[in-house]
C-alpha cells in the first residue's frame, strides 16, 4: 500500500589507540544517532501516533542490524588480522504497508564506512563483511534481506 524509510547512524567509538590489535584492545562502545530524536527514548514511528523526538521500533530495528554487523565485523576483523581505526554506518530500511492494516521491513542496506592501517588489507576487509553478516544474530533472525555497500577507507 505504502513504503516507508528509516535511517540510523551507528558509530564506532571503541578505539582505544591500538584499534583492532586484540580483543582486548578495543571497547565495544558505539552511539546510534539519527535525525531528529535523542539517544534511544522509545516511542511509534510518528505515522502510528507517536512522538517525533523519540526513538521508534523501525529506527531500533535499525540500529540492531547495523550495531550486530558492526560488531561481528569487528571480531572478524581481529581474526583476519585487519587493524580497523574507525567505522560508520548509516542504514536504511523499507516497510511496506499492507491494506489490511499490517506491514513488514521488506529490506534494509548497510552503508559502512570503515577505516583500516593497512591498505594492504583492503581485499580481506571487503570480504569479512559476508562473514560477519554470516554470524550476526540480529541478520541471522530477520525474514527480510539485509543488504551491504560498504566502503574501506586507510588511513593517511
Amino acid at each position: 500500500m505504502s513504503a516507508h524509510t528509516y535511517d540510523v547512524t551507528v558509530t564506532w567509538t571503541g578505539n582505544l589507540g591500538e584499534g583492532t590489535t586484540g580483543y582486548r584492545s578495543y571497547s565495544r562502545e558505539n552511539e546510534v544517532t539519527a535525525s531528529g530524536p535523542p539517544l534511544l527514548a522509545g516511542t511509534a514511528d510518528p505515522t502510528f501516533h507517536g512522538q517525533r523526538d523519540r526513538w521508534n521500533p523501525e529506527q531500533l530495528l535499525l540500529a540492531a542490524l547495523a550495531q550486530c554487523h558492526l560488531l561481528s565485523y569487528l571480531h572478524m576483523a581481529v581474526k583476519a588480522g585487519v587493524v580497523v581505526t574507525a567505522y560508520s554506518d548509516s542504514a536504511a530500511g523499507f516497510l511496506r504497508l499492507n491494506r489490511n492494516g499490517s506491514g513488514e521491513f521488506t529490506s534494509a542496506v548497510l552503508h559502512p564506512v570503515v577505516t583500516i592501517a593497512d591498505p594492504a588489507h583492503r581485499d580481506t576487509a571487503l570480504r569479512i563483511h559476508r562473514e560477519a553478516s554470516a554470524a550476526c544474530f540480529i541478520a541471522r533472525s530477520v525474514n527480510f534481506p539485509v543488504l551491504h555497500e560498504p566502503v574501506i577507507l586507510t588511513r593517511s
